[in-house]
């Protein structure tokens, strides 16, 4: 694959490829030496137009770790605040010798008009886009899923889908681009997806999306779901009021001490907690629910790194074979979840 620029775009097969090099991927985080020199000579460019802290460090780990070369460049204290156009600033980076553009824009839709420009010839991977998608997010949430999925089965990862699962995304659905993103996947991978947010911050048209929509948090939990991703509130992207006040969102949608409670004898017994980060302690998740075994924030984090080691290796290894690459010697797994 060239580019990654949606979940929306990626087939069953797509999806289950870079989950399962990702895989292979996770083994390196092993080993003594956590290096692959799969990229060796290549140059990737994280060109963060928004701020950020995990994925941009995420993306910088994975190139690294792969052996690359690794540009961080941010509109702050560049020619972009100055007024440079997004065309010149990417022709410039691969002048410099770009492979890669890894890139966050407030744009909706900035990375996709990048890829189809044909300003550039280097690949390019959507790290966010305005509240389009956040492709590398919902998968690394998939394969946080997956793995979760195989440890309850007692099976290895590889090669599944997440059948059967039910997995509610809670809170600012209308801004999130990590909602979106994983609403595609994980129904490509065959998951059962709720939307539960209030009326003010769905997106206009979402009955006619592939999931359920309830207004109601304490119902979508007691029905037992598999998995509650909780979403931060982006009062960035506010501009009016969608909400009373932070009071009563925690009284309606937070995930509180009260909701930990119901998911725990509501839900499956080793139902899991899902944040993308950073969490609103106090406002859409209690310091009880951030802090509880359930949760798998940091455990998506370090998964992180490896599906973005596995997006940055297809995309510039120039392989379009069928199957799994082997990429990590067999002694240096680890075994499987």
């Amino acid at each position: 694959m060239k580019h990654l620029l949606s979940t929306q775009d990626l087939s069953l097969g797509d999806a289950l490829r870079i989950l399962d090099t990702a895989e292979e991927m996770s083994a390196v985080s092993g080993r003594e030496v956590k290096k692959l020199p799969a990229l060796r000579g290549r140059t990737v460019v994280n060109l963060f137009l928004e701020d950020s802290t995990r994925t941009r460090i995420s993306f910088e780990a994975a190139a690294k770790r792969l052996s690359a070369d690794v540009i961080n460049f941010t509109g702050k204290g560049t020619s972009v605040s100055k007024g440079e156009s997004l065309k010149d600033t990417v022709q410039t980076l691969e002048a410099i010798g770009a492979d890669a553009i890894v890139m966050r824009h407030w744009g909706s839709g900035a990375a996709a008009q990048l890829a189809g420009s044909g300003w550039i010839t280097s690949s390019v991977v959507n790290a966010g886009d305005g509240t389009h998608e956040h492709p590398t997010q919902a998968l690394l949430d998939a394969l946080t899923l997956r793995r979760h999925l195989a440890r309850r089965h007692g099976t290895g990862p590889r090669g599944t889908d997440l059948s059967g699962m039910k997995v509610v995304i809670v809170g600012d659905i209308l801004h999130s681009r990590v909602a979106r993103s994983n609403l595609w996947l994980l129904t490509t991978l065959g998951a059962e997806v709720t939307l539960a947010a209030p009326p003010t911050l769905m997106p206009v048209g979402v009955e006619q999306w592939p999931c359920q929509v309830t207004y109601s948090l304490d119902e979508a939990i007691a029905a037992g779901p598999d998995a509650v991703m909780m979403l931060r509130v982006q009062s960035e992207r506010m501009h009016e009021a969608f909400f009373p006040s932070a009071a009563e969102y925690t009284r309606s949608w937070g995930l509180t001490d009260d909701r930990l409670a119901l998911l725990e004898s509501a839900g499956a017994d080793d139902a899991v907690i899902m944040h993308p980060g950073p969490m609103n302690r106090g406002l859409e998740i209690s310091a009880a629910a951030a802090d509880s075994v359930r949760n798998t924030a940091l455990e998506q984090v370090a998964n992180g790194v490896s599906v973005r080691m596995a997006v940055l290796y297809l995309v510039l290894s120039g392989t379009e074979t069928a199957g799994t690459p082997d990429l990590v010697p067999s002694a240096a797994r680890r075994p499987e979840a």
